[in-house]
């Protein structure tokens, strides 16, 4: 029999706040994330907004040579990382390290050193290229990382599924624990994706809002004038154990992890299926896997990312999956704050769900202002709702068709 999986500590870097406890009270306020680009001059480029980090003191979580030789998704990693194992009470060590893991996701990985390593090979050859530049910049290093600085020798990899990375990266995490290949796992993403060509090459895909002259409203989830995606950067890490392992040791259990269910498009490089049939399937697997009833699932957070398809075929599945109780959820998008994390979105979006059951607070959905009768449903629009929620649905779907949905309930013992 499967193993009950519970979540022991929340760790989050994101553009409306570097710790748990100020990125979930901007969330409940409806603050955005959305400004103009700081890092770099983004005047050349066509959308000159995102959603960055901001003030982030890679400081307070990594001394100076470990600040140049990794990439800053690495660095949020860790940072989340310490947040989040310092509120499971692991901060000075882990009981079995031999049998606690780490799965970390990126979609893009150190991408900015890949840009800025590339502009030195072109510029000034092969030669001045760093010796860091590979571990710099592949996805896999913030799970390598992570586990260097704790001593972990647990399962250790990192899953690349777009905008589901993270969301994979918690499911494979629980199943690890489940099976018993680990007692622990530390899972998330994280991402730092707001680049020069990064933003060019969404952009050019017309994925992204082009409204640089209103940034803080440019990311519309579920509104009929929704023109496109807020690229966003951060991380979302838990920590997750098996239900005997985290009593063992007098843990403080936040949330249980109650299902898993990915699936594929089949269908397209960048567009949802129609009616959105993968993510269907993901959602009814996931609910097959709690073995729950329908009617449990009080909240989804929603992929909602504002681009004017997705969010029509994500809605269209809630509906075909939950039916007329799709109707008494809140099916919201935090996204319309954060902006889109890509591989860091899934481990943010599962934190914020555990979030939701502690503080029974559904964070709004900001910039609804024009309702689409295609996304008719209750996105708790511009004001935080207090509600009581036991269960809740965090769903991802990525480029390349990848769908993911978490289930998260109350802990019961």
């Amino acid at each position: 029999m499967a193993r009950r999986v519970v979540v022991t500590g929340l760790g989050l870097v994101t553009p409306v706040g570097n710790t748990v406890e100020a990125s979930w009270s901007a969330l409940v306020a409806g603050t955005s994330g959305a400004a103009r680009i700081q890092r770099f001059d983004p005047s050349p480029l066509d959308v000159r907004f995102g959603c960055e980090v901001k003030g982030f003191d890679a400081g307070a979580y990594l001394d100076r040579k470990e600040i140049r030789r990794y990439d800053l998704f690495a660095q949020y990693a860790l940072a989340a990382t310490a947040q989040a194992v310092a509120a499971a009470g692991l901060e000075r060590g882990f009981p079995t390290p031999a049998r606690t893991g780490v799965l970390i996701g990126s979609g893009v990985g150190g991408i900015a050193t890949f840009e800025e390593q590339c502009k030195i090979f072109l510029q000034q050859g092969p030669g001045r290229v760093s010796p860091f530049f590979v571990p710099m910049f592949i996805p896999d290093m913030a799970s390598g990382l992570v586990a260097i600085r704790y001593g972990l020798t647990g399962p250790n990899f990192c899953t690349v599924s777009a905008c589901a990375s993270s969301a994979h990266a918690v499911g494979e995490a629980t199943r690890a624990i489940q099976y018993g290949d680990a007692d622990v796992m530390i899972a998330g993403g994280a991402e730092a994706a707001i680049t020069p060509l990064a933003i060019a090459g969404f952009a050019n895909m017309k994925a992204l809002s082009t409204r640089n002259d209103d940034p803080e409203h440019a990311s519309r989830p579920f509104d009929a004038t929704r023109d496109g995606f807020v690229l966003g950067d951060g991380a979302g890490v838990v920590v997750l154990e098996s239900l005997e392992h985290a009593e063992r040791r007098g843990a403080t259990i936040l949330a249980e992890v109650a299902g898993y269910g990915m699936s594929a498009d089949a269908h397209h490089m960048t567009q949802p299926a129609p009616e959105g049939r993968g993510a269907q399937l993901a959602m009814r697997a996931a609910l097959a896997d709690a073995g729950d009833g329908l009617g449990e699932v009080q909240y989804v957070n929603a992929h909602g990312t504002a681009t004017p398809p997705g969010d029509v075929a994500e809605t269209v599945a809630v509906k075909a999956v939950f039916g007329a109780r799709a109707s008494g959820m809140v099916f919201g998008s935090t996204k319309s704050m954060t902006g889109h994390l890509l591989g860091a979105a899934g481990g943010t979006e599962f934190a914020i769900c555990v979030l939701v059951i502690q503080h029974g607070v559904i964070p709004p959905t900001i910039n609804y202002r024009t309702p689409d009768p295609e996304c008719d449903l209750d996105c708790a629009p511009n004001h935080a709702v207090q509600r009581r929620v036991d269960v809740a649905m965090s769903n991802s779907f990525g480029f390349g068709g990848h769908n993911v949905s978490l289930l998260v309930k109350r802990f019961v013992a």
